[in-house]
């Protein structure tokens, strides 16, 4: 591969670390001379998975599947210093020409600027904003669960779970002719987001069961029992969610054998299987993207910190629980 030195312009960055005790810190480091096919992309806002994000502050990334749950672009290993990060959204400012200037999504860490191929980049189409675009990685999780899962004409559909995937996830069931879709969550306050999006909405107690697919995503013991409640007979349950290091224990003695019930996981590393030969994770990243033009998917942007700001406000909010996607906003000189 050749290399086209870009020397009209040096960078250094300033990336988001977890240090070993798991605080954050702003690093400064300098970028690499961009290659031929790579892009020098200025982050325009970056978002925080809570959940995930949350699992590498405290360091509870089990040891077995470290190295399978690193972030694409992620530097250090758990349980840090790391650079970790998975929902970015910037411009291109050098790299081929059909390129420069585009609005684009990559899974790169908290990072101001970075240079990365632009084979690993993600258009983000006109008409969705680019703060919007931070959920694109999200998007992606739950279209993977529906591709693993197939939902039919008429199907019983239960989303258990109503966080940032499981509204995601929701939101995307809403286009499908189910017969039945609910929203099942312990805290009562969810009605609202539920009502916002048109659909259902039931606490535990209350929730229908003889569900043909139930969506699990609320990465607690009580939620996928009460999945398993849920599952009509010989159905499946789709486990979107990362327990970490958290045990689980399961009453495997009472639904799950006695009718015949299936736990599949929707890890979102790989393509799901009923598609994994006919679409690409790029591809699947893409249909991400379309989906972004509802605006209903504004609704998961409910917090904002400025960059130079992100360790403090981290901090805080892992010790406050709730809220939705949590997004970090980059300011320009020129802005």
């Amino acid at each position: 591969m050749t290399i086209s030195q870009h020397h009209e312009q040096e960078h250094e960055a300033r990336a988001y670390w977890v240090t070993e005790t798991g605080d954050g810190e702003l690093r400064r480091e300098a970028l690499p001379a961009r290659r031929d096919g790579e892009a020098l992309v200025r982050t325009l806002y970056s978002g925080v998975s809570r959940g995930t994000e949350r699992v590498v502050h405290e360091g509870r990334v089990p040891e077995r599947v470290a190295d399978l749950m690193q972030a694409p672009h992620q530097e250090g290993d758990f349980p840090g210093p790391v650079k970790y990060g998975y929902l970015n959204v910037g411009i291109v400012e050098e790299g081929p020409d059909e390129w420069r200037g585009q609005t684009v999504f990559s899974l790169h860490p908290h990072q101001d600027f970075y240079v990365i191929p632009t084979s690993q980049l993600t258009a983000i189409p006109e008409e969705v904003p680019a703060k919007r675009a931070v959920l694109t990685g999200i998007v992606e999780v739950a279209i993977n669960a529906l591709w693993e899962a197939g939902p039919r004409l008429g199907d019983r559909v239960a989303v258990v779970g109503g966080g940032l995937v499981g509204g995601v996830l929701a939101t995307l069931l809403r286009k499908y002719p189910l017969g039945r879709l609910q929203l099942v969550d312990a805290d009562p306050e969810k009605r609202n987001l539920a009502e916002k999006l048109s659909i259902e909405f039931a606490e535990p107690e209350d929730a229908k069961n003889d569900n043909d697919i139930v969506f699990h995503c609320s990465a607690s013991n009580e939620g996928l029992k009460l999945s398993l409640q849920l599952a009509g007979d010989d159905s499946d349950v789709i486990e979107l969610s990362w327990f970490a290091d958290k045990e689980v224990t399961l009453p495997l003695g009472e639904d799950f054998h006695a009718r015949r019930l299936n736990i599949r996981s929707s890890q979102v590393g790989a393509v799901a299987l009923p598609r994994r030969h006919r679409r690409s994770n790029a591809q699947r990243l893409e249909q991400a993207a379309t989906e972004l033009r509802d605006p209903l998917f504004d609704t998961f942007i409910t917090s904002e910190c400025l960059f130079q700001n992100l360790p403090a406000t981290l901090t805080k909010l892992f010790e406050r629980p709730g809220g939705f996607c949590h997004v970090v906003a980059y300011p320009h000189p020129e802005d």
